[in-house]
């Protein structure tokens, strides 16, 4: 691609990942999904083409951009930064190195006859894009011990974390061997919700690459999974990207036993972020994660459009797929569990 101040915007592919991943290490403003490991984990679980674009400068990489190509009948052509995930975008060691990305990104989007491309950044970096600034993150700033963080949380929350252990359940935490407990409780919440699930595969997958990174944690009453937990540690921060339980086991609280047994976890590994994952101000998620201390923090979704108009909105938030969300809930599991993957591959 042109070169334009000595930057050069080049697609990369596997001999130069290490650089991509030490260059994502290198600099705070990368987010997890950043890391090239993803895009192994996308085009075999998904199938999806992927694009990744890096910024050299004096022959280092100073800048990345990874996308993702969506195209289906039923949802349209379009890239993303990143789909599937919370964060993504340009990432560059200075704003003229972040605008060559996006000026070769848009023109990427442009060459491939995509209708728009949707960049996940934390910032507001492109004014002169149209964004969407309807979610945001939540951010727990961890103490330097689990005590210290139990002593914070106050007499109400203690008292719902211990009331599910009162009932006998249990937490337990590990690798892939807790990969069925996760996907059940994952699959039978998401179809409750009205949401196409992800394949098992897709969790199994990002085990496999990031097996230091990842953890499953799994709450059991009576011998059965009843809540679980997929989270990620990056740069001193544990997210928990995706959580369930199951809504009959609510009234006992399994929910914030979950928790606190991730918030413990983070607090013992030295992590110094808990980042619940994003959601709307006001929402019951949003208040269910401010109640442990989290704050606020501004997403800032930017579009590229083709051909001008309003950024879509193709998520469960829309008024428009109100009614098939209500005929989701209805399916059978089984019928959920297999339909599911075939439609969330296609949505960002």
């Amino acid at each position: 691609m042109p070169v334009n101040g000595g930057i050069r915007i080049e697609q990369v592919r596997e001999d130069a990942a290490g650089e991509w991943d030490a260059f994502v290490e290198s600099t705070s403003a990368a987010s997890l999904y950043h890391r090239y490991g993803w895009r192994h984990v996308i085009e075999q679980v998904f199938d999806r083409d992927t694009f990744y674009l890096a910024a050299r400068q004096a022959g280092r990489i100073c800048g990345v951009l990874p996308m993702v190509r969506l195209k289906s009948r039923l949802f349209g052509h379009f890239l993303v930064s990143m789909p599937y995930f919370n964060y993504g975008g340009v990432v560059g060691e200075s704003p003229e190195i972040e605008r060559e990305l996006l000026t070769a990104g848009c023109a990427l989007a442009r060459d491939l006859g995509a209708s728009h491309l949707e960049l996940r950044h934390r910032a507001p970096s492109f004014d002169t894009l149209p964004v969407r600034t309807d979610k945001v993150t939540m951010l727990l700033d961890l103490p330097s011990s689990a005590e210290a963080l139990w002593q914070a949380q106050g007499s109400k929350i203690r008292a719902q974390i211990k009331r599910p252990q009162k009932e006998g359940a249990v937490t337990v935490s590990g690798g892939p061997e807790l990969l069925n407990e996760f996907y059940a409780v994952f699959a039978e919440n998401m179809r409750d919700l009205g949401t196409p699930v992800y394949p098992r595969g897709f969790f199994g997958a990002i085990l496999e690459a990031f097996p230091q990174a990842a953890r499953i944690f799994v709450v059991r009453l009576a011998g059965r999974p009843v809540a679980a937990g997929f989270v990620i540690g990056h740069a001193r921060v544990l997210e928990i990207p995706w959580a369930s339980s199951l809504r009959r086991a609510n009234a006992v609280g399994v929910n914030m036993l979950l928790y606190w047994s991730i918030l413990e976890f983070a607090c013992q590994q030295g992590y110094a972020t808990f980042d619940f994952g994003r959601c709307t101000v006001d929402a019951g998620t949003y208040r269910f994660k401010k109640q442990w201390g989290a704050k606020p923090h501004q997403l800032y979704w930017h579009y590229w459009m083709r051909d001008g108009g309003e950024p879509p909105r193709l998520n469960h938030s829309n008024p428009k797929y109100e009614a098939a969300i209500a005929a989701w809930r209805r399916l059978p599991l089984a019928v959920a569990n297999r339909l599911g993957p075939l439609l969330i591959r296609n949505l960002p």
